[in-house]
């Protein structure tokens, strides 16, 4: 089964009979990919057009409100196949206050970003938090918080990371430098010196996990065969943080998730400690909203978080997650349903599908 929010449109419904099918049942999935124009009214439409359904030998297709008026047809005035649709405009509006949010040298308030957008300030809150999951504000923090790490991590002081990342006042940095970056800044610009990061190896059925945690939550879970290599790679990530074998406790948390491994269907409610680019993060929060037995494309997920055009860079976002099966990254396939791009190896992320449609179809017998 495929999220419909998600899903990418079924070959851009290239045949008739896909078309047909579309206009029967008024698919909004193929708005934006041809029109159908009815001989008997002269009018063209887009296919979720909600008027009365015309005779099967009065309708034709066209690939484009172009050549339907070409044609010598004119748009409906209900559908208005030649404008922008609702949905494609509430994207639109989402992109332009995420560029606004990105480019303003300081967060600009609701109003601002509702005149950027074209709608208003109340209508954009709902249509940003619908396709990104956090609301514009949050979304501006996180902008804010990505300047000021990679001003730190390029060398410049404090200060001025905190006044070229728009914070105006020190305190209101200091205030989220801890729950953005993890620790306080200048211990961030020293690369996490100091940082203690708990951490165990444990078997399970897809060979080997490797279980990552601050005080804040799990910042790790990788997944492979040998355990040098996965301690390598958490080295990596983290290369100057004090890295400590779990024990005591710990335990208890790597089983917890060595139990989602073994059932990935399953809410393990784990604390998260997961901090990336803001672009990322809004990946990885789409991500976390696909439900168990449902997959969602790659095109798809730029699509709900507002950037329709970022296809590859939701796949990038994808790889950077250090989080396997508690972001299910496994869940994201190609066109088509294609396995691609599991940074664990395809048979992991076929075996974990696997498992999740299972439980599906348990549930529902």
């Amino acid at each position: 089964m495929t999220l419909a929010l998600l899903a990418d449109p079924p070959a851009a419904f290239a045949t008739e009979a896909e078309r047909r099918r579309a206009v029967a049942e008024r698919d909004g999935r193929a708005d934006g990919h041809f029109v159908y124009a009815v001989r008997s009214t002269g009018v063209y439409c887009r296919p979720s057009c909600p008027s009365r359904a015309a005779l099967p030998e009065n309708v034709g297709f066209h690939a484009s409100p172009e050549a339907a008026e070409a044609a010598g047809f004119r748009p409906c005035l209900r559908c208005r196949p030649n404008e922008a649709g609702r949905a494609e405009r509430g994207v639109r509006a989402v992109a332009l206050a995420c560029r606004a949010i990105e480019e303003a040298e300081t967060p600009p308030d609701l109003a601002a970003l509702g005149r950027a957008s074209g709608v208003s300030p109340s209508h954009l809150h709902r249509l940003f938090k619908g396709a990104t999951g956090v609301s514009p504000r949050a979304y501006a923090r996180a902008v804010r918080a990505a300047r000021a790490g990679k001003g730190l991590r390029e060398g410049a002081s404090v200060t001025r990371a905190l006044h070229e990342a728009g914070f105006n006042a020190a305190s209101r940095f200091y205030a989220e430098a801890e729950d953005r970056l993890g620790m306080s800044p200048l211990a961030y610009r020293k690369g996490g010196p100091g940082a203690a990061i708990r951490f165990a190896v444990a078997p399970c059925s897809l060979g080997r996990v490797l279980v990552a945690a601050t005080e804040r939550g799990v910042c790790a879970i990788l997944l492979g065969d040998d355990p040098e290599a996965l301690r390598r790679d958490l080295e990596a990530r983290f290369p100057r943080a004090e890295l400590v074998a779990g024990a005591g406790d710990f335990e208890g948390l790597v089983a917890r998730v060595v139990g989602l491994v073994e059932r990935p269907e399953a809410d393990a409610a784990l604390p998260l400690d997961i901090a990336g680019t803001a672009f990322q993060e809004r990946v990885w929060q789409a991500l976390r909203a696909i439900p168990s037995g449902e997959t969602a494309t790659y095109t798809g997920i730029a699509r709900a978080i507002g950037a329709p055009t970022s296809a590859r860079a939701v796949a990038r976002a994808c790889g950077a997650n250090p989080l396997a099966v508690a972001v299910p990254c496994h869940r994201v396939v190609g066109a088509g349903g294609a396995l691609s791009g599991y940074r664990w190896g395809l048979e992991r992320k076929r075996a974990l599908l696997a498992r999740e449609a299972a439980a599906t179809e348990a549930d529902g017998d």
